[in-house]
């Protein structure tokens, strides 16, 4: 298992790009479910939740060509219409392939999910919906078993809570059902209405894609169609808070910063200049850097993906700050790992008080989700003397290759067997 070495006390300084969203490559990469023609994608992030989504896709029979960062699928031949426990577990998102599988193939029984600890992201809104769409539902040895006949018929629906898997998966049902389909309270994030372009590109008729209203009139095909992967608004963000926890100076290329209002309003408060530029958006860090009060919600604000990063800047920031999760009721878990680093936070329910320390000491620490990890990533940056951290797979999930990103901006890490 490897571990992430760190010295820190380096400044960022230089350029660097934002790989393709691994959210966004999930679903459309499930997308492909819906075609029996040849898929091609481009900007596809290597990532260990792409390599589980393409391992399921391959187990059930889907055709795989890979080159560097494109992606051809073809469905043509799907001869088992299942998701097992032993790829689900790993990562919720696998649970993608369901709305697609029972729309096209009318069957499909997937495992109940897995993925990162950090709060309940239950499967009962998904199941309602197609429920509501005429699926017969089983669920017995911890999979969903679904049957429809002969075809999902369109409905209205409504989400109780705001649901990006949720929206995605009964989206992409909706596409070859009978009749119209309306979700309400859908999810506005951009990954969502990235969906919707690319199923709209295979033939599907969507509308409202990225708002909280989002209407489909089923279709009886799709097409195959060929599309760029966005940005990552999170992996960009990452990089935009290392530049201002490093007092750096860092051009991001690809920086999908008109997806990111929410991060850049707070880093502007905490003191970080933001800067756009013909080919990225640039980000200084000055010091000191002020604490900012934060709450997260679904987008368009502030992304709970962001919480963990942004609670190791304000560790060394001037003053009090309080953090609250909104999202996910368990998703704190970096608070001991900071603490370890010399960090002065306190748990208060959903909030995290958070009072700024002149300096972080580097330690020894533990990754416990992939967010977690990147948040210890940049404290160990900033920080005094040498972090080491470890179970840090958790970091291969969502981003590509970020140690050499980070020592290509000047940054003195380095990965190493444990």
């Amino acid at each position: 298992m490897d571990k992430i070495i760190i010295q820190g006390g380096n400044r960022l300084a230089g350029e660097v790009g934002i790989s393709g969203a691994k959210n966004a490559a999930l679903a459309i990469l499930s997308s492909a479910l819906l075609t029996d023609e040849w898929n091609t994608f481009y900007n596809v992030p290597k990532l260990k939740d792409i390599d589980t989504i393409k391992t399921l896709l391959l187990h059930i029979g889907a055709e795989v060509q890979e080159k560097g960062n494109d992606l051809k699928i073809r469905t043509r031949n799907i001869q088992n219409a299942e998701a097992p426990y032993a790829l689900v577990k790993t990562m919720r998102a696998s649970s993608l392939v369901l709305g697609p599988l029972l729309t096209r193939f009318k069957r499909a029984r997937v495992s109940l999910p897995g993925g990162c600890a950090i709060g309940a992201r239950p499967m009962n809104l998904h199941l309602l919906a197609l429920e509501k769409m005429g699926a017969d539902i089983k669920i017995e040895s911890g999979y969903i078993d679904v049957k429809v006949a002969p075809r999902l018929k369109g409905a209205k629906i409504y989400f109780d809570i705001s649901t990006v898997t949720g929206t995605e998966n009964i989206m992409m049902a909706a596409t070859l059902a009978d009749g119209i389909t309306i979700l309400e309270n859908a999810a506005c994030e951009p990954e969502v209405a990235e969906l919707a372009d690319v199923l709209n590109n295979m033939g599907a008729c969507i509308k409202g894609g990225g708002t909280d209203c989002i209407t489909i009139e089923g279709v009886d095909s799709l097409k195959p169609v060929r599309h760029t992967v966005m940005p990552d608004r999170i992996e960009a963000g990452t990089f935009m808070v290392a530049a201002g926890m490093t007092k750096g100076n860092v051009l991001i290329k690809n920086c999908p910063i008109h997806n990111l209002e929410a991060l850049a309003v707070k880093l502007q408060a905490a003191g970080v200049e933001i800067k756009t530029e013909n080919d990225g958006v640039r980000i200084i860090g000055n010091s000191p850097l002020q604490s900012v009060d934060v709450k997260t919600l679904p987008y368009p604000g502030f992304p709970t993906d962001m919480q963990a990063q942004f609670m190791a800047m304000m560790s060394i920031a001037n003053g009090l700050s309080v953090i609250t999760e909104t999202v996910f009721e368990n998703r704190f878990m970096h608070v001991s790992e900071l603490q370890r680093m010399g960090a002065d936070i306190r748990i208060d329910g959903r909030n995290a008080i958070v009072k700024g320390m002149p300096f972080l000491s580097g330690a020894p620490v533990m990754a416990t989700d992939l967010r977690a990890s990147a948040s210890l990533i940049l404290a160990g940056l900033a920080a005094e003397g040498v972090t080491e951290i470890s179970r840090v797979y958790h970091l291969d999930r969502g981003y590509e290759r970020i140690e050499e990103k980070l020592s290509k901006l000047g940054a003195n890490i380095k990965r190493v067997k444990a």
